[in-house]
């Protein structure tokens, strides 16, 4: 899977008619490119959760994406450029050197998920057992260990060497990052 940038602007392509796109945005700004799309006539889908946050003064409910920095379009040759031209969106989503198309039953699905009110959480498949990780958030930032699983009950294990011992904790999956 590849994540190509090859000159969006100067495509000569044969693409096709109303097929859903990934489009890659600026940094929290995934709602905000779904309400300017949908001003001018694209249809297009971020989906999203439901988190509680809590500040010093405050608990609030609040609806953030599934999957960060994604918004999904579904356009044809005509509004193609007109979704960049748009303030938020970076670029298209290439594998294999052409814009990647998503089928309509993946988006099918995922309308499906984040509608159910079911509790969701994406994780980068480059989780896998053996690699090393870092804690990216909570008192333990910074920490790093050895992937060891990721349970059924949306928890990581994680192997941490430190002082000659081996300590093994849970942590949530969103709290880990891979190291480079």
């Amino acid at each position: 899977m590849e994540n190509q940038f090859p000159g969006d602007k100067a495509l000569n392509l044969q693409l096709q008619n109303d097929c859903w796109y990934a489009v890659y945005t600026r940094s929290r700004f995934e709602k905000r490119l779904m309400q300017l799309l949908a001003a001018k006539g694209i249809e297009a889908f971020v989906p999203l959760r439901k988190v509680m946050k809590q500040w010093s003064d405050r608990k609030r409910v609040i609806e953030e994406p599934v999957i960060r920095s994604y918004c999904f379009v579904r356009v044809g040759a005509k509004e193609y450029f007109e979704v960049l031209n748009t303030p938020g969106a970076v670029r298209y989503i290439w594998f294999s050197g052409k814009p990647a198309i998503i089928p309509d039953r993946q988006i099918h699905v995922l309308k499906i998920i984040t509608g159910a009110d079911l509790e969701v959480e994406c994780l980068p498949d480059t989780f896998l057992p053996g690699l090393r990780v870092s804690v990216n958030s909570g008192p333990l930032k910074g920490i790093t260990g050895e992937l060891v699983k990721i349970s059924n009950k949306k928890r990581v294990i994680i192997r941490i060497d430190h002082l000659g011992q081996v300590l093994t904790l849970s942590i949530s999956p969103a709290m880990v990052e891979v190291v480079k």
